[in-house]
């Protein structure tokens, strides 16, 4: 099987249902959760690296997810027995996100993205999974689209602030406060 079709070569591309421009909203709301991917694969190679078992199961169960947001945003007309984002995945983001949060230390001003490498790779995570959410707000003001990718990527961005959090944790370094933040978590 060749990797190349030439199809795209004019600037269009497939999608489920048509063909439309490569910068066309779609292609740029699910390129950017293909993006997300990369990086979630990236720190899902460090979260085992540091042993991270939780934390690793969990991304790579999103790397599927995130597969599953970029098929439904793909959909020309979305078909509702197609679909495969649901509020069951929010609900089960939500229940990991309550979990780490309870055992993250307390926060009570903004903190710098960094610390270790885990944390600094699911920080990126979160700045482009805010892009990809935004794009997908940008798209259906024009198109039809499965509400639940929305709601996915904007509970998923919750997801690695917390988890990246949590990996300082895990690894024993504190959480970088913002100098000049006042007390705006309670």
């Amino acid at each position: 099987m060749k990797v190349y079709t030439r199809t795209g070569d004019a600037g269009e591309t497939s999608i489920i249902g048509g063909r439309v421009p490569k910068d066309d909203p779609r292609i740029e709301a699910y390129g950017t959760i293909d993006e997300l991917n990369s990086f979630v694969g990236q720190a899902v190679f460090l979260a085992q690296e540091v042993d991270f078992d939780e934390l690793y199961l969990q991304l790579m169960r999103i790397q599927h997810e995130l597969f599953d947001c970029g098929s439904d945003l793909a959909y020309a007309r979305p078909r509702e027995d197609k679909l495969k984002v649901s509020a069951e995945l929010v609900d089960n983001l939500e229940t990991w996100l309550d979990a780490f949060e309870e055992k993250n230390p307390p926060l009570e001003r903004f903190i710098l993205p960094g610390g270790s490498a885990l944390s600094s790779s699911l920080h990126v995570c979160r700045t482009v999974c805010r892009r990809a959410e935004r794009l997908t707000v940008t798209l259906q003001r024009t198109t039809e689209i499965n509400p639940e990718v929305r709601r996915y990527l904007n509970r998923l961005s919750d997801y690695f602030f917390v988890t990246a959090r949590a990996a300082n944790a895990f690894s024993g370094i504190k959480d970088v406060e913002y100098e000049r933040s006042g007390k705006v978590f309670r």
